[in-house]
């Protein structure tokens, strides 16, 4: 997979394919930009392309809130299941419209 343009953008609501969490994205690497040392912790089998969008994400599953790092292949839109209850949500967040949460204005860099 070589495609580096995100389908996702800031604000977005995915899940994973493959494993049971959710969450909205906060950033977007247009290819891996993380350590060698996390991508290799990845099963060999399961490991993505560096060469694709990577999302930065607050994410939650029936147990946790945490924030993930998330190649595009392994993303899926999630938008019908309702908001996202990490608790950093708010202060990155006007709250949504529609399908994706509103950046505020003082989150920008």
């Amino acid at each position: 997979m070589t495609d580096k343009s995100a389908k996702f953008g800031i604000g977005a609501i995915v899940k994973h394919r493959l494993y049971p969490f959710r969450g909205v994205v906060v950033d977007v690497d247009p290819e891996f930009d993380n350590t060698d040392e996390w991508y290799e912790s990845i099963p060999a089998e399961l490991r993505p392309d560096k060469a694709q969008p990577f999302y930065h994400l607050l994410a939650e599953n029936s147990d946790s809130y945490y924030t993930a790092y998330v190649s595009q292949q392994n993303l899926l839109p999630d938008w019908e299941n309702g908001p996202i209850g990490h608790p950093d949500v708010d202060e990155m967040f006007d709250g949504l419209d529609g399908e994706r949460y509103l950046l505020r204005p003082e989150a920008f860099n």
